[in-house]
């Protein structure tokens, strides 16, 4: 099969049999971009006509590493093997192209930052690699490096322009590096000019989503979400993930009941063990249980996507909500085995993840079995020496609120009212409109005896109100 370089959308040079094998490549993409049910098809047929485009196979690997399962490890790895038979075929591979080889075969080692580096390079050599822009995303996001993310984003910003295919998927991800970074003004203007371009964008439409959580602001998150979901009926799960922001708007305004019939009829309408699925499903149980909601036997569908995926260790953050669905259910079995893989995969040093797990996830991971345990006393003295730490394990703000909560929650249970006061105090000094932070806050005040107990009662009693 003859092979040469071709053009792509942005006019990036592509090794690949034919034109046409680039123009199915482009629509792959740009599926992945806007989180679409097709990307893997339109990707497999690119695969199936043309075994020689090498950054298909990288883009295969990826998919299958995206999906944070061990299995998909091996399909990676093969993907990586695919990609470096052909590459070793072709002496004239853009430099571009070897980055993504390099990225894949460092992630598919564990090697995340290393990754990131070579998508760095690919990016330096082509500001508009769309695709090493997005992947480069999702894997800082889950190392929690937030700066990092704005930056990647905003040095290959001035080689596009709105004229250019996948400019407003391009907003999008600096919309989502902008909110991480505490710019909400900035990222709600450009995710909603984002939308603007193209209305399925849920990627740009999740950053806004992300602005009005961190910002308080419950109805505008509501209405967004309305407005918007009717464009993502082509969209894979991660329509679910939009569905769990709609959730904590209506969980912090005390919607209970509209939160269950979320959760039962949509968020886990389908039991899938998909990693994100199971992470919303799991926080949003924990949350409701802190309410004082019974959540029935919910948590024992998530127990058992836990014990399939314990040797999984893709990600930290996905690993410690696998562990609070099987504390939740009493499984002393499945809790210990689980806790022994953990601790034996802190063990491989050289893995990113690895390293993540030894310094921060095995203490995040006690502690959470502590609180389920009711030892909040041993909840905070694991977490508070390691609370500056814990956003390496990645996810969102929104998502590692989580583990916030959860130690604030033990400090007040364990009479840790000092502790539990500058926490709170933080809390509501950072999210000012956050009604939970206040809720806590004036309880916390109540009991040391403060006078500004009575004031933090009624800013979340005029919050939720408004």
């Amino acid at each position: 099969m003859l092979k040469a370089n071709f053009a792509d959308a942005r006019g990036q040079p592509v090794v690949a049999a034919t034109p046409d094998s680039v123009r199915g490549l482009d629509a792959a993409i740009d599926a992945y971009l806007g989180a679409r049910s097709d990307a893997r098809a339109r990707l497999d047929a690119v695969l199936g006509e043309d075994p020689s485009c090498v950054l298909a196979h990288c883009m295969d690997g990826y998919l299958n590493l995206l999906s944070s399962k061990r299995a998909g490890f091996a399909l990676a790895a093969r993907a990586l093997d695919n990609a470096c038979e052909a590459a070793g075929r072709i002496s004239a591979l853009a430099p571009r192209e070897r980055a993504h080889v390099a990225a894949l075969d460092a992630w598919c080692s564990g090697d995340l930052r290393g990754a990131v580096h070579h998508w760095d390079a690919a990016l330096d050599q082509a500001p508009l690699d769309i695709l090493a822009l997005r992947v480069s995303q999702f894997v800082l996001s889950y190392l929690g490096e937030s700066a990092r993310m704005r930056v990647t984003v905003e040095r290959a910003l001035p080689a596009w322009g709105p004229q250019m295919p996948g400019y407003g998927y391009v907003l999008g991800c600096h919309a989502y590096a902008l909110e991480e970074s505490g710019d909400y003004t900035h990222a709600e203007s450009t995710g909603r000019r984002a939308v603007e371009i193209n209305p399925s964008d849920i990627w740009a439409a999740h950053a806004v989503a992300h602005v009005a959580e961190m910002q308080g602001r419950l109805g505008d998150g509501l209405t967004w979400i309305r407005d918007v979901a009717p464009h993502w009926t082509h969209c894979n799960n991660f329509t679910l993930h939009l569905r769990w922001h709609e959730a904590l708007y209506h969980l912090d305004l005390d919607r209970y009941d509209t939160v269950l019939d979320l959760y039962d009829d949509v968020i886990r309408r389908v039991a899938t063990d998909e990693y994100l699925d199971v992470t919303n499903a799991v926080s949003l149980l924990w949350r409701l249980e802190q309410a004082g909601v019974d959540v029935g036997s919910r948590w024992h569908e998530l127990a058992g996507c836990a014990l399939r995926s314990q040797n999984d260790h893709a990600l930290v953050f996905v690993d410690l909500h696998y562990l609070m669905a099987l504390a939740a259910v009493n499984d002393a079995h499945g809790v210990g085995e689980f806790l022994e893989s953990c601790e034996r995969f802190a063990r491989l040093g050289e893995h990113t993840e690895a390293t993540v797990m030894a310094e921060v996830g095995l203490p995040l991971a006690r502690a959470v079995v502590a609180h389920r345990r009711g030892d909040y006393g041993e909840v905070v003295d694991l977490l508070a020496p390691v609370r500056d730490r814990i956003k390496h394990v990645g996810g969102s703000h929104a998502q590692r609120d989580l583990f916030e909560q959860l130690l604030i929650d033990a400090a007040w249970r364990a009479r840790r009212l000092p502790i539990a006061d500058e926490l709170l105090a933080e809390r509501t000094t950072k999210r000012p409109r956050n009604i939970w932070g206040w809720r806590q806050y004036a309880r916390v005040l109540d009991a040391l005896g403060a006078s500004g107990a009575s004031a933090a009662a009624h800013r979340a009693d005029a919050l939720r109100a408004g």
